[in-house]
């Protein structure tokens, strides 16, 4: 029997944006397939309803693919996979596999030899970096920094002298609630001429992508609070 094929399912970053920025593609695949990994079961179904592709989410299949899922449960997961049925990988946010649990079951895949389908869709990283004007040649993402203050400090400072070393742009994120806190401690540990992109509500009407240097954000605060914000910085 062929196996199926396990095809990473992008989704929105920003709610009614759908029509926009989820390609024809991805829309087919979802209308195809009926087992798919989801990290929230709510949004996945509200999300595939919002495409309004006409499936009916009780003839569906859902599995939890989280950041709790273990490497031994990635087997039963992909189960279905090697009966013939394709699966789809739906994150939260953006693109499966990218800071994401979804990476998980793609090297399990892999391993198995399932073929793995990315499909084309908004990422928040790839989108803040194409924004930025930092270097597209060098650049690394870091994901979360440290919660401890003095420890994410130290990371920051770190992110800087690596970044003027290497010529490299430094991604990372916090979660919305603390992203104040992470721009001020950002605006108090790195050095003035260190320039800093904030790009937040990426793909929303009131999306916001600016690059300026740190000198310049303490003299024009912006507020982040509960806002999707992706960070980058390069010292030059």
């Amino acid at each position: 029997m062929p196996q199926g094929k396990l095809f990473l399912i992008p989704n929105v970053l920003a709610e009614n944006t759908a029509d926009a920025v989820i390609t024809p593609q991805v829309k087919e695949v979802i209308a195809h397939t009926k087992v798919f990994l989801v990290e929230n079961l709510r949004t996945a179904r509200r999300y595939i309803s919002s495409l309004k592709l006409g499936v009916n989410l009780e003839e569906v299949h859902m599995e939890i693919l989280d950041k709790n899922t273990t490497p031994e449960s990635i087997n039963r997961l992909l189960q279905p996979l090697f009966k013939g049925a394709d699966v789809g990988i739906i994150s939260e946010a953006g693109c499966p596999g990218i800071a994401d649990p979804g990476a998980l079951a793609v090297a399990h895949a892999h391993a198995r030899g399932i073929q793995v389908v990315p499909l084309s869709g908004p990422s928040s990283m790839f989108l803040a970096l194409m924004g930025s004007g930092f270097s597209g040649q060098s650049f690394a993402f870091h994901g979360y920094l440290p919660i401890d203050k003095k420890e994410r400090n130290q990371a920051l400072r770190k992110l800087e002298a690596e970044s003027a070393k290497e010529h490299r742009a430094q991604i990372f994120m916090e979660t919305p609630f603390r992203n104040n806190q992470l721009l001020e401690d950002a605006l108090a540990a790195l050095s003035p001429q260190t320039k800093l992109c904030i790009a937040k509500n990426l793909t929303a009407a009131d999306e916001l992508i600016q690059t300026k240097t740190i000198s310049d954000w303490k003299k024009n605060p912006i507020d982040l609070h509960k806002i999707p914000t992706v960070f980058i910085l390069q010292s030059f």
